[in-house]
């Protein structure tokens, strides 16, 4: 066994990135208050080659030397868009057909592993701040709520995290 050679990665170009087919989701940051979660945020979405990113709130935006940090120039790959509230950005997704699912745990949430990715056209994933989690005044808004089992002593995990296994588990549904 020996490791591959980035060389050897068939990696994509950022322009054939952009003319490439997503997978159909929006990742929603929703007042994510770390630079370093937003990057990882814009790597993983690159990893999966979402559509997009949309930054609400407090959320930072590109260019900033903490988010490239983790990013790697993903800012540059995956598309993005800011809006001042969650609320604005859900408002426009619904308008276009969009499932607004929320990554959280509530009294109404789905386990990751019992959730069908399938029964959806449109998807948005909203992800909440590291502390408060999804904003109350977005609650009224979401359609669903995604809840990943966890099993420690903690009950949460890091929200770049949570994302990494929302969209694997998208990815492994949808293909």
């Amino acid at each position: 066994m020996r490791k591959l050679k980035n060389s050897e990665l068939n990696r994509i170009n950022i322009d054939d990135f952009k003319k490439a087919e997503k997978l159909p989701v929006i990742v929603i940051l929703d007042n994510i208050r770390s630079l370093n979660n937003i990057g990882s945020f814009f790597r993983t979405g690159d990893a999966f080659r979402i559509e997009g990113i949309y930054l609400c709130g407090i959320t930072a935006t590109p260019p900033h030397r903490e988010i490239h940090k983790t990013a790697l120039g993903a800012t540059e790959s995956v598309k993005w868009e800011y809006f001042d509230t969650t609320v604005e950005a859900i408002s426009f997704l619904k308008q276009n057909k969009y499932s607004i699912i929320a990554i959280e745990q509530t009294d109404n949430s789905t386990s990751l592993l019992d959730y069908n990715f399938l029964k959806l056209k449109k998807t948005a994933l909203i992800f909440g701040n590291e502390i408060k989690g999804i904003s109350n005044e977005t609650l009224p808004y979401i359609d669903e709520c995604i809840e990943i089992p966890q099993y420690g002593t903690k009950h949460s995990l890091n929200v770049s995290v949570s994302a990494g296994i929302v969209l694997w588990q998208f990815l492994v549904q949808r293909r």
